[in-house]
């Protein structure tokens, strides 16, 4: 018979986690991850990203990547010089190797 599996649970994630994430880029660049799986062949994580008012975010992912935005609005701009303003609800994929470039001018 199989493992049975238990879910995790993160109650307000999006509220509570968000206050403490780590500086990462410039002065104004956080990321964090709330949880990553264990499994070697196919890793999987999620975590929040906030991005104030500053300086630019230029990232070249070196692996897949998924962004849903939950609050506020910023530009999001890729290297073939699409650009698209993100607003809550939206979802974003970013293959390996894309650079993506983020802005905001509000707080």
């Amino acid at each position: 018979m199989a493992e049975k599996l238990a879910l995790t649970y993160y109650p307000k994630a999006s509220v509570e986690f968000s206050k403490t994430l780590p500086l990462i880029a410039n002065e104004n660049a956080f990321l964090g991850d709330i949880h990553t799986s264990t499994d070697a062949e196919k890793p999987i994580s999620a975590g929040f990203y906030r991005l104030e008012p500053g300086t630019p975010l230029v990232y070249t992912y070196t692996y897949h990547e998924m962004k849903i935005i939950i609050s506020g609005d910023f530009s999001i701009a890729d290297e073939t010089g699409q650009k698209v303003t993100a607003t809550a609800g939206d979802v974003f994929y970013f293959p390996k190797g894309s650079v993506i470039t983020f802005t905001t001018e509000k707080a």
